[in-house]
């Protein structure tokens, strides 16, 4: 949200909430007059309903009101989080300090007393304006910093190729589950993917193909990932996922539709089309018994080995690799 319109723009809206029509005539026709745009309510409910459905800049609220008073319905808007912020002017007959500060602590950002100076009154109304612009100057420039932040974050975690976690984060998602799993005994298992021969193709069709084949193995494992498995690029042409409350099987038969995907894929680079394989080596916490992330992360990369040594594209696990007795 940027800073208000000057209110010759007829743009700044103003909302004057008072039970008396005589005060809300004069109100409008001054304020109008100075090119506010106004709208009028004559009870609290009207009021809180108004500022629902189109927060206006302002507010002049008058505080002795039959039913729900102003200093309850400056309550009531200061405490909703749904809305930006509007400064109220509470307008009162009651000029003890006492009345004042109770006004003042309901939420209101100033008071004027009754009758009105108008001098005094369009005085008070630039200066709130002038706060609500330079505050939501800093509520649009917190968010873009937010945002800012949300991006460098993700950037922080991402692999820029694949749009996967990298290798660091993978680690930092490896190791939170591993506590976790030691907190409620529940089980996690990793898959370790290698596409097959890839070297080759980057020898043959060069990076920007061997790029395509990246990116789009990337995405056939994401797709076939549940929501809570964290898939990361793991380094080169190697992927990596994580799958908490999996043991062996479920892991392995995840593994194998990953497999049979890329291998019915065709990897399209403008007018090149190549076919590819991985290779995948699944470890579970429960089937090793390992007492680190990093032992987990070795047998499923042990197993990952064992599958490129016995002829690749296939699946084997790390129970039943030859490593599996080390």
């Amino acid at each position: 949200m940027t800073a208000q319109p000057d209110p010759e723009e007829g743009s700044t809206r103003i909302l004057v909430v008072d039970d008396v029509p005589d005060n809300v005539e004069i109100l409008d026709a001054r304020l109008s007059s100075r090119g506010y745009e106004v709208v009028t309510a004559t009870n609290g409910e009207e009021a809180l309903a108004s500022v629902s459905d189109t927060p206006p800049h302002l507010i002049l609220l008058d505080v002795m009101m039959p039913g729900m008073d102003g200093r309850e319905v400056a309550r009531r808007i200061k405490e909703d989080e749904s809305l930006p912020f509007i400064p109220i002017i509470l307008v009162t007959a009651l000029s003890e300090a006492d009345d004042v500060v109770q006004g003042l602590e309901s939420g209101a950002d100033d008071y004027i007393s009754k009758p009105y100076n108008f001098r005094e009154l369009e005085a008070r109304v630039r200066a709130m304006l002038r706060i609500k612009g330079l505050q939501d100057e800093l509520d649009q420039k917190n968010r873009e910093l937010e945002l800012a932040n949300h991006r460098l974050k993700k950037l922080s975690i991402t692999d820029g190729l694949t749009e996967l976690f990298n290798h660091r984060h993978v680690h930092e998602l490896l190791q939170d589950e591993f506590e976790r799993s030691a907190r409620t005994g529940e089980n996690v298992a990793v898959v370790m993917m290698d596409l097959d021969r890839f070297k080759a193709i980057n020898d043959t069709y060069g990076h920007p193909t061997g790029d395509v084949i990246l990116y789009e193995t990337a995405q056939i494992i994401q797709e076939t990932a549940r929501e809570i498995d964290m898939v990361g690029r793991y380094g080169g042409e190697e992927f990596i996922a994580i799958l908490p409350e999996t043991a062996e099987d479920p892991a392995a038969a995840f593994a194998e539709r990953v497999r049979a995907a890329v291998e019915g894929h065709v990897f399209r680079d403008g007018s090149t089309e190549v076919r590819m394989t991985v290779s995948c080596g699944v470890a579970s916490l429960s089937a090793q018994r390992v007492d680190s992330p990093e032992s987990l992360l070795k047998r499923a990369d042990q197993a990952l080995y064992q599958a490129k040594e016995s002829g690749r594209n296939r699946v084997v696990r790390a129970s039943q690799s030859s490593s599996a007795a080390e």
